[in-house]
């Protein structure tokens, strides 16, 4: 018999979540993400569970995202088919589901230690992202990678990037950049600095100390970050108001950085690209973190329905052959009526996480 694909358990006051599919860099799928949140759930009045510890099976790292494969068998329908169910389709329903977990992480009332341990992308930071306690260590490569593959940052990834110093959410949404540990913390994705080699001895720690303490006992001072370094081009550059002009900025600023900037942003998704900067303005307009949940609902239902999305996930994860062909294929040929069907609202079907704000 196989192993579970996320272990849960309670031992000696915590309340250990493993996730356990390290061939595949532990991807978060529906049964997962359920399995976690019923625990949560579960634990939120169990006198035996004190702190909550999220952790991955294998070496390579945390989680590596959600189960693409399965989002691009329910695009590729829906284009293919015309189906507009989105909402009722098995990806609708699985990030229905996320998104419920990821805003009971962020206000989970029990502390929540993520063990942020080498890659984490995509659906891993909702799982971790959110927590209270947020460890990162030499290994870390945190990121999301969504514009790549024709779709938009969402399990609030758009809160947190929109939240960043600056403009470095925006550059790091754009360019799908990835983050080292000292890029984490200084990007307000991550709070603390563990040596991976103290990992072990920390978790023991957890067992008998508050993780205030615990955490104190291991921690480190930060990394260098390299967008504390290039901060000035950063937020100048990525300040305007459209994908466009944030290219051109880049474009004309003189430094190498920029440029690569610019090259990788113009390499992505062109709907996506505006779509996300337009959901990172709102995102940081948002009161919470579920009400920018409940936007990215609308936009990953709408971003089934498109050819971006199955394109994307064909050239990076399917076919292999990194050449996406985007449709529009430019930015220039963007237009608003490709950009607002992503933000209509879903009526009966809306997540509905946060409560409406009061008129006036």
């Amino acid at each position: 018999m196989s192993e579970p694909e996320v272990l849960i358990e309670v031992r000696d006051g915590l309340g250990l979540i493993t996730l356990n599919r390290p061939r595949a860099i532990n991807a978060l799928n529906h049964p997962m993400a359920t399995a976690i949140l019923d625990a949560l759930r579960s634990w939120a009045d169990d006198d035996r569970v004190r702190t909550v510890v999220l952790t991955g099976a294998g070496e390579r790292g945390l989680c590596a995202g959600g189960d693409i494969v399965a989002i691009h068998r329910d695009a590729k329908n829906a284009v293919e088919n015309g189906d507009t169910s989105g909402v009722d389709s098995p990806s609708g329903r699985f990030w229905r589901d996320e998104y419920i977990l990821n805003a009971l992480i962020g206000r989970y009332a029990k502390p929540y230690v993520a063990i942020m341990d080498g890659i984490v992308m995509g659906g891993g930071v909702g799982l971790s992202g959110h927590a209270g306690y947020r460890v990162v260590t030499e290994r870390s490569m945190v990121g999301m990678p969504e514009t790549g593959i024709g779709f938009v940052p969402d399990v609030g990834g758009t809160y947190l990037l929109s939240h960043a110093p600056g403009e470095i959410g925006t550059h790091v949404a754009l360019t799908t950049a990835r983050m080292s540990a000292g890029d984490a913390i200084a990007a307000g994705f991550a709070d603390y600095f563990v040596p991976s080699e103290q990992i072990p001895a920390l978790l023991d720690a957890l067992h008998t100390t508050e993780p205030d303490i615990a955490i104190a006992k291991f921690a480190q001072p930060a990394p260098v970050s390299s967008f504390v370094a290039n901060k000035d081009w950063i937020d100048s550059c990525y300040g305007a108001d459209t994908v466009e002009e944030i290219v051109s900025r880049l474009q004309s600023d003189g430094r190498a950085e920029a440029a690569r900037a610019a090259a990788d942003i113009l390499s992505k998704s062109p709907v996506a690209l505006k779509v996300t900067l337009r959901s990172l303005r709102a995102a940081g307009a948002a009161a919470n973190l579920e009400e920018a949940l409940d936007q990215e609902y609308r936009v990953s239902i709408a971003a089934l329905r498109t050819h971006d999305l199955v394109e994307g996930i064909r050239a990076q994860v399917i076919d292999k052959d990194r050449d996406p062909h985007w449709s529009p294929a430019t930015l220039a040929e963007v237009t608003d009526a490709d950009v607002e069907p992503y933000f209509r609202a879903l009526g009966d079907h809306e997540l509905g996480l946060a409560a409406p704000r009061a008129a006036g």
